[in-house]
């Protein structure tokens, strides 16, 4: 069943806590109401609003907006060691992670309490502790607005990156995701060589699929504020990826600066939260905003900020790390 909403208040529908109104959302359970939205003449200028936890609005939206709402987790093949999964794209990421390690599987326990839905999972290739979720997606179910039917995109043909896929960039506003299926794993493959995860998973016992979600929870609650508590969306931005003489320039004049491998050859990934932290941002407040303090990547409202407001203080923290270091950090929610 559609679900209609008029001029439709968007503060409990953002993580942020930002105040703003859509003049009308859309929720669908099904696939068949997807394609009957599209297939009578379309919404109109649209977006897809999932969980709502990496995007900030900064006004009102005068669109449409798609809220998938399909929850569901099942297997739908096994073949020796290998399990596929299907969740529904409104399924709550983390309800997925906490589902796989019940069941024994393994492939997504290092991305426990990403926020978001399995939807969105796929558009930002989420990623944490040295895994991306690119690595166990088999395939995507999508309706293409273009030719108003189903598709089903091979996890090889979905362009991932670093935070990219070709949800955002060759299907913006081109296709809305209903549905993901994952290829897991009945063989224990613990990674937990990446921060803090090694030693945290160590203190609860070794890297049982249990204990390695409990570590990534307690690593991501001891740095990340509740969005309850305190609107944010998790990372504001990503870590850039320069070349490697940038990267051994920088290292020269900052020895003890973070640098990791990056997919493309003849590039270095920095670290953008200790950049910023350098940058002397960490902890800034600028009125309603501010600068998490335990978590450099994360902008927080402390109360009544408009999007505006969050976003002025973005690029501020932008502007300084490029004066300090040279370097552009990109944003990584979705402005709107």
């Amino acid at each position: 069943m559609i679900r209609v909403f008029e001029n439709c208040s968007l503060r409990e529908r953002n993580s942020f806590g930002i105040e703003g109104r859509a003049a009308r959302l859309l929720e669908f359970e099904h696939a068949d109401e997807l394609l009957k939205i599209f297939r009578g003449g379309g919404p109109g200028p649209w977006y897809v609003l999932g969980g709502g936890n990496n995007i900030l609005f900064t006004g009102d939206y005068a669109g449409t907006l798609l809220h998938p709402a399909g929850r569901g987790i099942r297997v739908t093949a096994e073949a020796g060691d290998r399990v596929e999964v299907r969740a529904e794209a409104g399924t709550e990421w983390d309800e997925l992670v906490a589902w796989a390690v019940r069941e024994g599987l393994w492939g997504i326990e290092n991305l426990s309490l990403i926020p978001g839905t399995v939807g969105a999972a796929p558009v930002q290739n989420i990623g944490a502790y040295g895994c991306e979720v690119k690595e166990t997606i088999r395939s995507v179910e999508m309706c293409s607005t273009d030719t108003c039917n189903m598709v089903i995109l091979n996890g090889e043909h979905c362009g991932f990156g670093y935070r990219e896929s070709v949800f955002k960039h060759a299907l913006r506003g081109r296709a809305v995701i209903t549905a993901v299926t994952f290829s897991l794993s009945r063989t224990p493959r613990p990674r937990v060589d990446y921060g803090d995860l090694a030693r945290e998973t160590e203190r609860l016992g070794g890297p049982t699929l249990r204990n390695i979600r409990e570590a990534v929870c307690a690593i991501r609650r001891s740095k990340l504020p509740d969005p309850a508590a305190m609107g944010n969306a998790g990372s504001f931005f990503r870590n850039p990826t320069v070349d490697r003489s940038v990267a051994e320039e920088l290292r020269a004049r900052y020895p003890d600066m973070p640098v990791y491998p990056a997919e493309e050859e003849g590039k270095i990934k920095l670290a953008a939260g200790w950049m910023i932290d350098r940058a002397g941002m960490k902890g800034h407040i600028d009125g309603r905003v501010g600068v998490h303090d335990r978590q450099a990547l994360v902008l927080v409202n402390r109360g009544g900020a408009t999007g505006g407001e969050v976003l002025d203080l973005a690029r501020e923290v932008q502007r300084a790390v490029r004066e300090r270091f040279g370097v552009e950090i990109d944003m990584e929610v979705n402005i709107l």
